[in-house]
């Protein structure tokens, strides 16, 4: 959905845990009288505060939720989803994190006066017969079907912005060609990281899927036509002072998901003036090249795969 004329953009990013007992059955809590959709279920989760990184959101939500405290063994999808909130002009796109994670330890209890009040652990039968919020049926494999007319119950405004805070979510790529070499972008001057070599992509627009957005943001810096394979970690990134071109000092938070993509008929890298200025130029790069560029780092942490 892209909101419409007079329809304020709000943006949030979340981290759920999925969990499954011996016997198959998955944990869900459900939504308060304080939700925005009450008597709704969904997997263990919720929003990350300013410069956390979403596994350990996910540890202090299921934890919040359901008793239980939890260790993460895996990122399983990101996801986007765009609600709109009619009656407060507002429509709310969320960047989903979603973690697979195991019960250490705690015992399981609802939530105390938040926005859920149940926590079970629910057979897939059961399951199926419940509303489910669209990401978590999604995430369960199951059809995504249309919450009920009236059940969205939001009423109060969402809080405005902390000034001179900033919170993006990207998406980025390890890209590399049939021939093993490696596709870097590297930084222009006047913004954070100048001169260093990074990691294809940037930032999700609202209502774009992070997928979509790092395809889109590849073709603009580069102009390669890629495909993703793989899903291969998320980084978090905290800056109190960041400078960059607006001249003044940031408390910048970045969320960035990095895929694995393959370029399958690699051209001479152009930027385009759609990139935004952000990156002076980007090359294909050898593994043994690799080792003498300066480099972000995300985009070390990535390129120390590549064999």
């Amino acid at each position: 959905m892209q909101a419409g004329v007079g329809v304020e953009q709000v943006r949030r990013v979340g981290a759920y845990g999925v969990l499954r007992d011996p016997d198959g059955r998955v944990l869900l809590v459900r939504g308060s009288d304080r939700a925005d959709f009450p008597g709704v279920w969904s997997l263990p989760g919720g929003g990350l505060e300013h410069a956390e990184h979403p596994a350990r959101a996910v540890l202090r939500e299921v934890a919040e939720e359901t008793g239980l405290a939890v260790e993460v063994t895996g990122l399983r999808a990101v996801v986007a989803d765009v609600t709109p909130y009619p009656d407060l002009g507002v429509a709310l796109h969320t960047d989903r994190v979603l973690f697979d994670v195991t019960a250490v330890g705690g015992t399981l209890r609802g939530e105390r006066d938040g926005t859920t009040d149940l926590a079970r652990w629910l057979p897939p039968d059961e399951v199926a017969g419940l509303p489910l919020l669209p990401f978590t049926a999604e995430a369960l494999g199951l059809p995504v079907v249309p919450l009920p007319s009236g059940a969205l119950r939001r009423r109060e405004p969402f809080a405005a912005p902390v000034a001179a805070r900033r919170q993006r979510f990207g998406a980025y790529g390890l890209v590399s060609d049939p021939a093993g070499r490696v596709l870097l972008a590297l930084i222009a001057d006047g913004y954070p990281g100048a001169g260093q070599w990074h990691l294809p992509g940037g930032g999700t627009d609202h209502g774009e899927q992070p997928v979509t957005a790092l395809l889109r943001e590849l073709v603009e810096e580069s102009g390669q036509l890629g495909r993703v394979t793989e899903l291969i970690g998320v980084d978090n990134l905290h800056n109190p002072a960041a400078l960059g071109p607006e001249g003044y000092p940031i408390d910048w938070h970045g969320i960035r998901v990095v895929y694995r993509v393959l370029v399958d008929r690699p051209t001479e890298p152009a930027v385009t003036e759609m990139a935004g200025g952000s990156t002076a130029r980007s090359a294909w790069f050898t593994p043994a090249e690799l080792r003498e560029l300066p480099l972000t780092e995300i985009a070390a942490e990535a390129v120390a795969t590549v064999g």
